[in-house]
């Protein structure tokens, strides 16, 4: 059975034991995804482009690659281009829907993709490559230097660790939790839009696992915060890592007790109800507010179970 959406794991052997072998990079089977500020180069679009560890134009990353684990074919790595930047200007890279796409003149064929646009595209293995190497190398991105004493960390262990050469201390990359949440009332499923998101486009309410909080308790309290609906019961049905930067969604469902909504400006643009006539126009893209739903997102899964009436049937999630 093939995953509702993109970036599941469990098609990559992770061959932790070989992150500390100094060797694995010497194979010379190795090869490596390349990134630049998160993009992707593919060859033709959607499917990445697997590149030798001695490749020239990969002098302009400013670390050693990571080590992501075993691919049928060998080795893989994730590895940034920290200090290559495009001839075009550059200014909309990074914007909410970044449908730009840059030409490395070390790869005149290929194409540097944001990788949200891929999701659907990407097969099992390649999509839990991705989301791991896009990970992976925002996490060290944004934890150069030690928490413990502020001196410039180092990566260690195949890129699984940062080490301070100063005070000794080790740093392991961080998962941030996410509870993303249809939230149903009888009938009607609760759909929001962020205040940054493009027209039309509306999804699930989310929102960060606060310390010392459960899944359920932090579907309830977003909920609550983000658009004053009660939540009574939630359960958990499956989850999505999301590395953007580095975040496992968890999707769940939850029933509402209230009905009045009323929005927090600063979190949601407008929030509402929809039947399920009007989730399936949405879906079909024939209602004339609201866009589709992103595909390869855990929202778009959860959203086209419930239209569907299978949110219930453990059956449809693969984990």
């Amino acid at each position: 059975m093939t995953s509702p959406f993109a970036f599941v794991s469990g098609a990559l052997d992770r061959a932790a034991p070989l992150r500390s072998d100094p060797n694995i990079a010497s194979d010379p089977r190795a090869r490596t995804m390349v990134f630049w500020r998160g993009k992707l180069l593919t060859a033709d679009g959607g499917t990445p482009l697997w590149v030798p560890l001695d490749h020239p134009a990969l002098k302009d990353a400013n670390e050693p690659p990571v080590f992501l684990g075993l691919r049928p074919a060998g080795p893989a790595f994730a590895s940034e281009l920290t200090q290559w930047s495009p001839p075009e200007d550059a200014t909309t890279i990074g914007e909410f829907t970044d449908r730009s796409q840059q030409i490395h003149p070390a790869w005149p064929e290929a194409r540097l993709v944001e990788l949200r646009a891929m999701m659907p595209e990407l097969d099992a293995l390649d999509g839990e490559c991705a989301a791991v190497g896009r990970a992976l190398l925002g996490w060290h991105a944004s934890h150069r230097f030690c928490a413990r004493c502020g001196h410039a960390s180092q990566p260690d262990t195949g890129g699984w660790v940062r080490k301070c050469p100063q005070c000794s201390a080790q740093h392991f990359p961080r998962t941030d939790p996410v509870v993303i949440m249809a939230i149903t009332h009888g009938d009607r499923l609760l759909l929001g839009r962020g205040t940054t998101w493009p027209d039309r486009m509306y999804s699930l309410l989310a929102g960060f696992v606060e310390p010392g909080e459960t899944i359920e308790s932090a579907v309830r309290r977003e909920v609550l915060e983000e658009s004053a609906v009660q939540v009574g019961s939630v359960r958990y049905v499956t989850c999505q890592p999301w590395p953007f930067p580095m975040s496992l969604m968890f999707g769940c469902q939850g029933e509402a007790v209230s009905e009045a909504i009323t929005i927090d400006p600063l979190e949601l643009a407008d929030a509402r109800w929809l039947s399920r006539s009007e989730v399936q126009s949405m879906l079909a893209g024939t209602h004339p507010d609201i866009a589709p739903s992103r595909p390869g997102t855990i929202a778009n899964a959860l959203i086209t179970a419930w239209a569907e009436d299978r949110l219930g049937d453990a059956s449809a999630w693969r984990n």
